[in-house]
């Protein structure tokens, strides 16, 4: 186990190989990297890896339960998989407010269908019909209806008025939803923040198609709004605990509005992020994880009670 850093993933065909190449060109003493490889897993089974940074195990149960386990018997895991588990967007959203992050209007609303293996019975506590004309006053229009611990702008729609809304509302079936005011932005950042202490800042547009929303020629920008979006991102990060994460930011007359912070495996394709993004998000995991291997090998303490308080 010492010094092994194992990487766990999915789909992705440029960064984890990249990563792994990057770390072993490192020469770090005792320090080597390669691709996670597990079969059933015993509960007493000694870790393998001194470190794993997990890409996939938001979408692999398996994975999950199998990190946790790691994670107990000494693995250093990134990012945090029993947070991970636990966190969701809505509480994102207002931890930002409690730590002086802004964030736009928002409120959790009810499934629309029953989840599985419920009935009108399970939802006797709830308020029907929901007090919509206070919700509209609260959020106004445009607004944006998402899940709240979704990504990948899946399930995201854009509404205008309360007929959108509905029928937005109408198709997200059994998914617990966000309704956030939309952000008139002039500009947008989407930022990665490694080891809670490095941020790499991009331009970046959600209006375009996905493989442009990244802008390659991006103007020049006020200081100030750089600094207060680096800042905030750390805040945010640190405060969540995570280790590898993006922040997303939309600009409205200056102000930086924290749109999206819970991307734990946030995008890291050389094809999509561009080249110079790249280069920097390898490296900056890469020096995180091979410093990480390297740490005296210390029980890990996984508490939030400070984050909890604000």
């Amino acid at each position: 186990m010492a010094g092994l850093i194992g990487v766990l993933f999915g789909m992705e065909e440029t960064f984890p190989p990249a990563l792994v190449e990057r770390i072993n060109a490192m020469g770090a003493p005792g320090v080597s990297a390669e691709f996670v490889n597990i079969g059933a897993v015993r509960m007493d089974e000694p870790a393998r890896y001194r470190v794993i940074v997990d890409r996939i195990s938001h979408d692999i149960p398996f994975y999950r339960a199998y990190l946790k386990n790691a994670a107990l018997n000494g693995t250093s895991v990134i990012n945090n998989p029993f947070w991970w588990s636990a966190d969701d967007k809505f509480f994102n959203y207002a931890l930002a407010q409690r730590l002086g992050v802004a964030v736009p209007p928002t409120v959790i609303l009810p499934h629309k269908e029953h989840p599985a293996g419920t009935t009108e019975k399970s939802l006797r506590n709830l308020q029907y019909p929901l007090d919509w004309e206070d919700v509209f006053a609260y959020i106004g229009f445009p607004a944006f209806l998402k899940p709240f611990d979704g990504g990948g702008w899946k399930d995201v729609f854009q509404v205008r008025s309360a007929k959108e809304l509905f029928v937005a509302y109408d198709q997200s079936n059994t998914l617990c939803m966000t309704l956030q005011k939309a952000v008139n932005f002039k500009e947008y950042f989407r930022c990665y923040v490694v080891g809670q202490e490095k941020v790499h800042i991009m331009p970046y547009d959600p209006r375009l198609p996905y493989h442009e929303r990244y802008v390659k020629n991006p103007p020049a920008y006020d200081p100030e709004l750089l600094a207060r979006v680096e800042r905030d991102s750390l805040t945010l990060c640190r405060a969540l605990g995570y280790d590898l994460n993006t922040v997303e930011f939309a600009v409205e007359d200056g102000i930086p509005y924290a749109i999206d912070f819970m991307n734990p495996a946030p995008d890291a394709d050389r094809h999509s992020v561009g080249e110079a993004s790249f280069a920097w998000i390898v490296n900056a995991v890469a020096e995180m994880a091979v410093r990480k291997a390297q740490a005296p090998l210390e029980p890990p303490t996984y508490r939030w009670d400070a984050m909890l308080r604000g």
